[in-house]
C-alpha cells in the first residue's frame, strides 16, 4: 500500500512539473519581443587627459567619442584638425569635452597671453617668503597689495596703505596652475604675476618703485573691500602728535586758542623712602640713599 501511494505521489508530481513548465515555456514564446532602440550620436572631441591652463593641443591630447546628438554641448567639435596648435584658457580634466568658449583664438598664441582677458594685464612683481605669505601665494589664489612709502622722504610721514585689494595671482614663478598633488602647499618663487587692469597697473608700478609692497593673502570667495586709510608710525604708536587743532572759525582770530593745544599734565613728583627708627621713646625718620 505503501508502495503504491508514493508512485501516486510521484506521477502526480511529474505531471505537475510538466505542465507548469510546458506553460512557462509558452508564455515566453509567446511574450513580445524586446526591441532595442538606437540613438542617434555624434563624433565629440575630448581631453585624453587634464590639461592646464595656457596648454597647446596636440594630437595625443585629444580623443573621439559618441556622443548622443540631441545633447551636443554647444561648441564642440569633432575633428582633432580643428583643435591642434590652440591654446587653453582654462584648465580642463579628463573626458571633458573641449568647447571652443575654452580655447583662444587662432591668432592668439599659446601660453599666459591667450589666459588674461580683454582689458586687464599680467604684471610681475618680486617676492621673497615674507612677502609671497611664506609660498602660499599659488596660481589661482587672490591677494591685496599693500605699499609701505614716504611721500617726503621724512620718516614720520612713512605710510602703509592697501593699493589694490582682490587682485588675482595668475602665475607663481612660472607655473600657471597648481600641480595636481601639491595644491595648498607653499611653493618657494621669487616672482608672482598678478592679473590687473591698467590703471592698478600703474598703482603698482609706481608703490614698488617708490617703497616697498607687501602681499596679503584672503579668502577667494571675499569680494569686500572695505576704505582703509593707511597708518603712519605716529599713528601706529600712538603719539600725541596727531592730535590736531580744530580749524578756526572765520571772523575769529588767526592765533591758535590755549585750549586747542594739547596739554601734558606735569608729572608728580615721587616720594623718597624713608625708614623709621625708634630709639626708646624717641621716634626719627631717615631718608633711604
Amino acid at each position: 500500500m505503501a508502495r503504491i501511494r508514493m508512485l501516486v505521489i510521484l506521477v502526480f508530481a511529474v505531471t505537475a512539473g510538466g505542465a507548469l513548465a510546458y506553460g512557462t515555456y509558452n508564455y515566453l514564446q509567446s511574450a513580445p519581443a524586446v526591441r532595442t532602440v538606437s540613438v542617434p550620436t555624434r563624433t565629440v572631441m575630448v581631453a585624453n587627459s587634464d590639461l592646464q591652463l595656457g596648454a597647446e593641443l596636440r594630437a595625443d591630447d585629444l580623443k573621439a567619442i559618441d556622443w548622443p546628438a540631441s545633447a551636443v554641448p554647444a561648441g564642440a567639435f569633432g575633428r582633432p584638425g580643428d583643435l591642434i596648435g590652440r591654446s587653453l584658457v582654462v584648465p580642463i580634466v579628463q573626458n571633458e569635452p573641449i568647447l571652443d568658449a575654452k580655447l583662444a583664438p587662432t591668432e592668439a598664441g599659446t601660453g599666459l597671453p591667450p589666459a588674461i582677458p580683454t582689458g586687464m594685464r599680467a604684471m610681475s612683481v618680486r617676492v621673497n617668503e615674507v612677502i609671497g605669505v611664506a609660498g602660499y601665494v599659488l596660481p589661482g589664489t587672490h591677494v591685496d597689495v599693500l605699499a609701505t612709502a614716504s611721500p617726503t622722504d621724512q620718516h614720520p610721514d612713512t605710510t602703509t596703505k592697501l593699493v589694490l585689494p582682490n587682485v588675482q595671482v595668475l602665475t607663481a614663478g612660472t607655473k600657471m596652475e597648481q600641480a595636481g598633488g601639491d595644491k595648498g602647499k607653499p611653493q618657494a618663487v621669487t616672482v608672482v604675476t598678478l592679473l590687473v587692469t591698467p590703471e592698478q597697473a600703474e598703482r603698482l608700478t609706481l608703490a614698488s618703485t617708490e617703497g616697498k609692497i607687501q602681499l596679503a593673502l584672503r579668502n577667494p570667495l571675499d569680494a569686500s573691500a572695505p576704505p582703509t586709510p593707511g597708518v603712519r608710525p605716529a599713528l601706529l604708536l600712538g603719539s600725541p602728535a596727531l592730535a590736531a587743532p580744530p580749524a578756526v572759525r572765520g571772523g575769529s582770530s588767526s592765533r591758535p586758542s590755549r585750549r586747542s593745544q594739547p596739554m601734558v599734565a606735569a608729572a608728580a613728583p615721587v616720594p623718597t623712602p624713608t625708614v623709621e627708627i625708634i630709639r626708646g621713646d624717641k621716634r626719627a625718620y631717615e631718608p633711604v640713599k
